[in-house]
């Protein structure tokens, strides 16, 4: 039986404080791919020992990059993590084994838990308790949803699932963690322009509050303790920011 060979790609901006870890967790992959959207900090300089394939391009959104990204592949499997997870042993064993037949199965693509952490600590409710991703598919047969945030694989067939999990670092500092709902606010109001009407109470009041007891009370964010509180908080701010951003795209006041 001939090897099955896999691709792996990361997409990066200024990822000078993961991109030596992500790099060195897909190591087993046959090929990889850095995918750089013009960093301005030693991200690629850092990250040259380890990749076998550099891509350049300006960033416009994570779908748009990584649908671009993916037909460059040399392989028609694909391993796509992002700078700020990790595979582990356990799973990069786990897709190996699978690789040595995975070509006699019907499926796709594979779904991968998450478990994440975030100012320090692994969050396990919170909303995230159940994160998953597709991150391991067939180039041919799989493709982004395109749209500006947390777009996810369309697959052209059945989708299974690996038992072991991807390590998710969502948190360098608060004040990164701020910006990036401020970018991603403002890259949601792209999304939400054509199917919100007029922006009202409801969307500025009601739905970040919903937010918050969503992600605290329903979602048994009070049992990660302080962490859970701020993840709810901040939820709610990202809510509240994506009808501000909203708001001033209609009067191009961005």
């Amino acid at each position: 039986m001939s090897k099955v060979l896999l691709s792996a790609i990361v997409p990066a901006y200024n990822e000078a404080h993961n991109i030596v870890e992500v790099l060195k967790s897909v190591n087993f992959c046959d090929e990889i791919i850095l995918v750089d959207s013009n960093s301005n900090d030693n991200t690629v300089e850092l990250a040259k020992p380890y990749y076998t394939k550099l891509l350049t391009r300006e960033y416009e959104h994570s779908a748009s990059q990584k649908n671009w990204a993916i037909p460059q592949a040399q392989h028609e499997w694909i391993l796509l993590v992002d700078a700020d997870e990790r595979v582990t042993p356990a799973l990069k064993e786990e897709i190996l084994t699978l690789l040595e037949t995975i070509d006699d199965r019907e499926e796709v693509g594979y779904w991968m838990k998450r478990r994440n952490f975030f100012m320090g600590k692994e969050v396990r409710y919170s909303g995230w308790k159940n994160d998953r991703v597709i991150r391991l598919f067939k180039k041919s047969k799989c493709k982004y949803v395109d749209k500006h945030v947390h777009s996810e694989i369309q697959a052209d067939g059945p989708v299974g699932w690996l038992n072991n999990r991807l390590l998710h670092y969502k948190y360098i500092n608060i004040d990164h963690h701020v910006a990036k709902l401020q970018r991603y606010a403002g890259l949601q109001a792209h999304d939400f322009d054509k199917k919100v009407g007029k922006i009202t109470a409801f969307h500025v009041v009601i739905k970040p509050l919903y937010g918050f007891i969503k992600h605290y009370f329903l979602q048994k964010g009070f049992l990660d303790g302080f962490v859970g509180f701020t993840i709810a908080y901040l939820r709610s701010y990202g809510i509240f920011m994506r009808y501000v951003k909203l708001w001033l795209l209609r009067r191009n006041l961005e």
